[in-house]
């Protein structure tokens, strides 16, 4: 993979082409539209919890590797090298997740790699879960990410999140009873991080009991 030397591990389920939910349809053609572009861009994402962030920008990344581009992707959440950013704006397409948690260093690193960038025709994302002006970083950084294309990430529905399950599912060819969704929303958590989890745990009860994953293995487990 042309991709950045990180400790990093991508998803390779995250792509832009199963990304779901009708709300956030508009971000995502934005950036597919990006890679028929040669001028430079810079995009600010900002949504709560599962709400899409990361699966966008490691989608992304996957797709400008395919196309035979360099690209980086980078989360603050996880270790980053102190000689990481400075060498981004020689990659063609960087995705820069949760930048909330971004240091004052680092945020000077980032203020530094969008004044590089703008005559250039790197692709910069970054995603945060919150608006710039509301972000605990300096003035100036601010105000030049106020200054990108900016994209707000709704909430996915019950129809999308029982979609990105049941092909999560597929993925991984595990037999899922699907009246089990709607259960594990009322009674369990509607937070697909939480859920992915629980049927994880469900998973390993189930090849134990030799039975498909379905709503009385979940009340015997809840």
């Amino acid at each position: 993979m042309n991709q950045l030397d990180l400790p990093i591990l991508l998803n390779s389920k995250m792509l832009l082409s199963n990304f779901v939910g009708t709300d956030n349809k508009q971000v995502a053609d934005f950036i597919n539209s990006l890679f028929n572009q040669k001028k430079s861009c810079l995009v600010y994402i900002y949504g709560g919890k599962s709400s899409g962030k990361t699966h966008l920008l490691q989608g992304s990344v996957f797709k400008a590797v395919a196309k035979n581009l360099k690209a980086a992707y980078i989360d603050p959440k996880q270790e980053i090298s102190n000689k990481t950013i400075p060498k981004l704006d020689s990659f063609d397409w960087v995705c820069f997740d949760n930048i909330d948690y971004l240091n004052l260093t680092q945020q000077y690193e980032l203020f530094e790699i969008f004044n590089k960038i703008k005559l250039s025709s790197t692709k910069l994302i970054v995603s945060a879960q919150d608006l710039p002006n509301n972000l605990n970083f300096f003035k100036d950084l601010k105000t030049r990410l106020s200054s990108t294309f900016m994209f707000s990430l709704t909430a996915l529905s019950d129809y999308d999140k029982i979609n990105v399950l049941e092909s999560k599912m597929r993925d991984r060819n595990l037999k899922v009873d699907k009246n089990i969704y709607s259960y594990l929303f009322k009674h369990y958590s509607r937070d697909l991080t939480e859920l992915l989890d629980f049927i994880d745990k469900l998973d390993k009860i189930s090849l134990q009991q030799k039975n498909k994953i379905n709503i009385k293995l979940a009340k015997q487990f809840l």
